[in-house]
């Protein structure tokens, strides 16, 4: 099942303005894909579009074998159950419990009354537990969201990947809230998992020279356009420099590793992959 997108342009909600412009890209099944670039590159929408949540404006989103948007409503809901999207804020309620925030990620595989019969006493409990383990929170089982900390309730959501059957695995930012240790074990979690599945893995980070180590290719976004596709390999330091480079005073914050690079260096390039 590869997803591809050709030539596609998406706005902002209500703006007029464009959020990705002119986007060519390809994700084969196995592959895990880091997104990386300057806060406003565009990363979220991207990834909001993979997961049919952002209708495109122009261009071409094909995946599943089809053209999803031309689809009925019915038969793209449908699809969305083998896509997964991890937020970078997770939409946990305060007051639920934490086994049903994890079991969350069961619900478009359950029919409606599975999932209400669930809201009353949690079915597949096992499930969650298991999934909760791998992020050492399996003691928080029945605790309320809102007594977790931030670090907590982003691993928390992201423990609904493991419980759902989806084929595309979406993560934005997973490891914003959480101190070195936890975002190895973090990512480590979310790669083995998407490697048993054969499934797509497109994750955002912050965390450049983690995305470079953990991810055989990189995306470079910047202000909505696609600046480098390319084997992590190929991708040079000055490439990385050049993405950040005055993105809002970002560069030195984000590449401390970076600072001995040129800055009047070569412009962004674009590396095709092959």
């Amino acid at each position: 099942m590869t997803i591809t997108l050709t030539q596609l342009g998406v706005d902002y909600a209500g703006a007029g303005t464009p959020a990705l412009s002119n986007v060519t890209l390809t994700f084969e099944p196995g592959e895990q894909v880091a997104l990386i670039g300057p806060s406003g590159a565009g990363k979220t929408t991207l990834l909001q579009t993979l997961a049919l949540a952002q209708r495109p404006h122009n261009g071409v989103l094909e995946a599943f074998g089809c053209m999803p948007w031309e689809q009925s409503s019915a038969r793209r809901h449908a699809l969305r159950a083998q896509l997964f999207l991890a937020p970078q804020t997770p939409p946990l309620p305060p007051r639920q419990r934490v086994v049903s925030a994890v079991l969350a990620g069961r619900l478009p595989h359950w029919s409606l009354w599975r999932a209400i019969v669930s809201l009353l006493r949690p079915l597949e409990v096992q499930r969650a537990f298991d999934a909760l383990s791998r992020f050492s929170l399996e003691h928080k089982l029945y605790n309320r969201v809102e007594r977790l900390s931030g670090g907590e309730r982003q691993r928390c959501s992201i423990a609904r990947l493991l419980v759902c059957e989806a084929r595309v695995l979406l993560v934005d930012e997973p490891l914003s809230a959480l101190d070195p240790t936890l975002a190895l074990q973090t990512l480590a979690v979310i790669q083995e998992e998407a490697t048993r599945r054969n499934a797509i893995l497109v994750c955002s980070l912050h965390q450049v020279e983690l995305a470079r180590e953990r991810f055989s290719r990189l995306v470079g976004l910047r202000e909505g356009r696609v600046v480098f596709d390319a084997r992590k390999e190929d991708v040079s330091d000055a490439m990385v420099e050049a993405l950040y480079r005055n993105a809002s005073g970002q560069t030195e914050q984000l590449l401390p590793a970076f600072d001995s690079v040129n800055h009047s260096g070569p412009e962004i390039v674009v590396v095709p992959r092959c």
